[in-house]
C-alpha cells in the first residue's frame, strides 16, 4: 500500500493478486479518524527513518552498509531465529499473523527463550496475536513466574491478508517470516522465505508498524468493552424507562375515567407522583453524564454544616417508606451520630445528591441490620480533609463488579442504571476529594463506602 497523507485528506492505492493478475484499488477519504491515524504513522516512519542524503554518502563511503539475507531454507531460518532470541537484551517484538503461527514457534522454544530472558535478565517481551482458548493458556504459562509488567501480550484480529510472522529484537535487527501453510504442524513445514535484517531504517518500520498496532489492539478493546457497556445501558434504560412510564399511563387513564371526590383516589395519585420522579431522576442522571463527559458540571460553592446535610437526607429517605422498606418488608434503620460539627465549603446540592446515592445504594442491598453514616475529620501534613463513611450489612460487592465500581453502568442489579456511582465520583474529584469503596473486614457482611472532601478553612 502507497498513501499520502495532508490535514484534511487521505489518499492510499492497494495493490493485490487477483486470479493471477496485479488489482489496483484507490482509496480517498476525508474522515478525520484516517487523516489523524495516517498521519501518525507517516510521522513515526519519519522520525526513524535515515535521511537519503546520509544514506547516499554512506554507500558511496562503504561504511555501514545493513546486513540483509533472504533464506531460503526454513531449518536454516530456523536456526537464525532462535539465535536471535537469544541475543536480545532489552527488547523483543512478536506480530503472529495467525494463532497456528504461536504455538508452532512455542513448540520449537521460541516461546520458553523469550521467557527466560524475561525472567532471568529482565528483557521486555510485547507480543500482538489473535485470541483463542488455547493461545490464552499459553500466555498464561509464559507470565507464570516472571516479574510483573515484563510480559505483555494484546490481541489482535486474525490476519487474512498478512501472512507473516515479524520479529524485532532490541530495535536493532529484525526476522520476516512467510507463512507458507498455516495448516502444517511443524515449524518447517509451515514456514516460506525469511528476511532477516540489521538495517536501521527497515527495522524501525517494522517496529512503528508495532507501534500503530499495539496502539489500535488497545483502542479496539476499548472501543468493544464500550460497545458493550453501551449496550448494556441501552437494555437497562429501556427497562428502567418502561417501568415507571406503564403505571403512570395506566393509572392516568383510570383516574380520568372515574368522578367524585379526587381524595378517594390518593392511592393512585401517589403512584404516579412515585414513577414521575423516578423518571425525573433517570432523566437527571443521563443530563449529568453528559455534562461530566463534557466538562462543562459547574459547582456552585458554599460553606454548610455537612452533618445537616446528611440529617437531611437520611429525613427524606425515612419519609419515602418504599426506599426503606425491603423485598423481605423489612424496615431498614439508619444510624447516624455524628461527634463534631464538620463545617465543608463545597456545592450543597451536589454533595446532597452523593449522600443521598450511597445511602440508597446501601439501603437496596442490606436485607437486615442497620446502615452506619459517619463523617470524621482527618488531619495530616498536607491537607485538612472530612472523610464520609456509608456502611451496610447487605451482600457486599460483587468482585467481578469491584474493580469498575465507579464506571459508567457498573451494576449486576435487575433495577437501577450503574450511573449514580458514575456521577458521584465526579462530583468528589471535582470537590478536590476522593472516593473508594471495600467489602466489609470486621467479619460482618456487606461494604463500606468513603468519599472524602477538604475542611473548610
Amino acid at each position: 500500500m502507497n498513501f499520502a497523507v495532508g490535514n484534511k485528506h487521505f489518499y492510499a492505492t492497494i495493490e493485490k493478486m487477483e486470479e493471477g493478475k496485479m488489482m489496483e484499488s484507490l482509496l480517498i477519504s476525508n474522515e478525520p479518524a484516517y487523516v489523524m491515524h495516517y498521519n501518525s504513522i507517516f510521522e513515526e516512519l519519519w522520525k526513524n527513518g535515515i535521511d537519503a542524503a546520509d544514506r547516499i554518502r554512506d554507500i558511496e563511503e562503504g561504511v555501514g552498509l545493513a546486513d540483509i539475507e533472504v533464506i531460503p531454507s526454513s531449518k536454516r531460518a530456523q536456526e537464525i531465529y532462535l539465535n536471535i532470541v537469544r541475543s536480545a537484551t532489552k527488547e523483543i517484538l512478536w506480530i503472529f499473523p495467525t494463532t497456528n503461527a504461536f504455538i508452532l514457534q512455542d513448540k520449537i522454544g521460541a516461546m520458553q527463550l523469550a521467557k527466560q530472558a524475561a525472567k532471568q535478565r529482565k528483557i521486555k517481551v510485547r507480543v500482538l496475536v489473535p485470541a483463542n482458548s488455547s493461545i490464552e493458556q499459553k500466555i498464561q504459562q509464559l507470565k507464570e513466574y516472571c516479574p510483573d509488567n515484563v510480559i505483555n501480550v494484546r490481541y489482535i484480529e486474525q490476519m487474512t491478508e498478512t501472512k507473516a510472522t515479524i520479529l524485532v529484537v532490541d530495535r536493532k535487527a529484525s526476522l520476516v517470516m512467510e507463512l507458507r501453510d498455516d495448516s502444517k504442524t511443524s515449524f518447517v513445514e509451515a514456514i516460506g522465505l525469511s528476511t532477516y535484517s540489521n538495517s536501521k531504517a527497515g527495522v524501525l518500520s517494522y517496529v512503528a508498524i508495532f507501534e500503530n498496532l499495539w496502539v489500535q489492539s488497545d483502542l479496539y478493546e476499548r472501543l468493544k468493552i464500550n460497545d458493550k457497556m453501551q449496550k448494556e445501558f441501552i437494555n437497562i434504560a429501556a427497562h428502567e424507562l418502561r417501568t415507571p412510564v406503564q403505571p403512570i399511563l395506566g393509572l392516568s387513564d383510570v383516574l380520568l375515567s372515574k368522578k367524585g371526590d379526587i381524595e378517594q383516589y390518593r392511592e393512585l395519585l401517589d403512584a404516579i407522583k412515585r414513577n414521575s420522579k423516578r423518571l425525573q431522576r433517570l432523566t437527571e442522571n443521563i443530563l449529568d453524564v453528559t455534562k461530566i463527559e463534557s466538562q462543562s458540571l459547574q459547582l456552585k460553592k458554599e460553606r454548610f454544616s455537612l452533618n445537616e446535610i446528611i440529617r437531611n437526607v437520611i429525613n427524606d429517605v425515612n419519609n419515602q417508606a418504599e426506599l426503606r422498606t425491603n423485598s423481605n418488608d423489612n424496615v431498614v434503620t439508619i444510624l447516624f451520630e455524628p461527634k463534631q460539627n464538620v463545617i465543608v465549603e463545597a456545592d450543597k446540592v451536589r454533595i446532597y445528591e452523593v449522600i443521598s446515592n450511597l445511602l440508597k445504594n446501601a439501603i437496596k442491598f442490606t436485607k437486615e441490620g442497620p446502615v452506619t453514616i459517619a463523617g470524621t475529620e482527618k488531619m495530616d501534613y498536607t491537607k485538612e480533609e472530612v472523610v464520609v463513611s456509608i456502611k451496610d450489612t447487605g451482600t457486599g460487592i460483587d468482585p467481578e463488579i469491584l474493580p469498575r465500581l465507579f464506571t459508567k453502568f457498573a451494576t449486576k442489579s435487575i433495577t437501577g442504571t450503574g450511573l449514580g456511582l458514575f456521577i458521584s465520583k465526579n462530583i468528589v474529584e471535582a470537590h478536590g476529594g476522593k472516593i473508594w469503596a471495600e467489602n466489609n473486614s470486621d467479619g460482618k457482611r456487606g461494604a463500606t463506602f468513603y468519599f472524602s472532601l477538604p475542611l473548610s478553612k
